[in-house]
């Protein structure tokens, strides 16, 4: 009996301090020529247990509340401790009265140069730069974190996008790539930026009456939801009319157009004419999609 109690108890403890995420690593070395080299498993795993056992908020959070993530390295070039990669990450939340998630964030980063030695210990800093490796997960975990939090609350992730400025400004220190106004225009300093600048506030209105007026409202009234997503989606033409074809428009739709598409074709009617109107405005790279809408 007293063996029973004591599981139960650490059941009930992993479920009261789980972490906030739950995120898949993988790191495939094949375009290196060495992908059977151990250090490459060895990282795989550091990363992996480096973001999913990391406390990053001051929330707790249930096993069951974690949020499913993917992080793919794409090593391209192996040399004494530094490795050249790209970083593909991605995320979802569930959708509320339903056994489906969305799809959050989707971004690849393209600058990504790291040291790295095997098992060197990973750990994160707040408020100091560490190494570009621990900065640039660390950037993208706080990413996922605010745009999650976004989703089901009216600039909800005030405090996560902060943190990802934060982690910006001090690791311009380091001199890597991405990190700074010159890197370009895709760029994880782009990227914050331009969340954070008036200039694209709809953006985050739109995360918002996209995810929680829209999409989480279908399962009780299907056609009130589509007409929410419809309404959200308006929004971006102010958006559109200041920057047009804007890097930011680029990440949203690359993560949502397939869903969209799908929530548009069948179902309740709504102005399919006027949706189509908007998403070839605001986003016509996706046209061949919006032209497949069809009720």
């Amino acid at each position: 009996m007293r063996n029973i109690f004591v599981l139960l108890m650490f059941c009930f403890t992993v479920q009261l301090f789980a972490q906030e995420l739950n995120c898949n690593v993988v790191v495939d070395a094949r375009q290196t020529g060495n992908e059977n080299f151990p250090i490459f498993k060895t990282l795989e795993k550091q990363v992996t247990e480096f973001i999913n056992n990391t406390k990053w908020t001051n929330k707790t959070y249930k096993s069951q509340e974690r949020i499913n993530c993917s992080m793919v390295i794409n090593v391209n070039n192996y040399s004494g401790e530094t490795m050249r990669a790209t970083l593909q990450i991605q995320s979802s939340r569930p959708i509320y009265g339903s056994a489906f998630s969305t799809p959050i964030y989707n971004f690849n980063d393209k600058d990504f140069t790291f040291t790295y030695l095997e098992f060197q210990n990973l750990i994160y800093n707040p408020t100091q730069f560490e190494s570009n490796l621990i900065s640039v997960l660390a950037f993208h975990v706080y990413m996922i974190l605010a745009l999650d939090a976004d989703s089901f609350s009216p600039k909800g992730g005030d405090d996560y996008y902060k943190q990802a400025q934060v982690i910006t400004n001090y690791s311009q220190q380091g001199n890597f790539k991405g990190w700074k106004v010159e890197d370009g225009l895709q760029s994880r300093f782009a990227l914050i930026d331009n969340i954070l600048s008036p200039t694209y506030r709809e953006y985050r209105e739109v995360m918002y009456d996209y995810h929680r007026l829209g999409l989480d409202v279908m399962s009780e009234n299907v056609k009130a939801g589509k007409e929410a997503i419809a309404t959200s989606l308006t929004k971006f033409q102010a958006m559109n009319s200041r920057r047009p074809n804007s890097f930011l428009l680029r990440t949203f739709f690359d993560a949502k157009s397939e869903e969209i598409e799908q929530v548009f074709t069948g179902g309740p009617n709504v102005n399919i004419a006027k949706v189509k109107e908007t998403l070839q405005k605001v986003a016509p790279m996706y046209s061949s999609k919006w032209e497949n809408i069809k009720y």
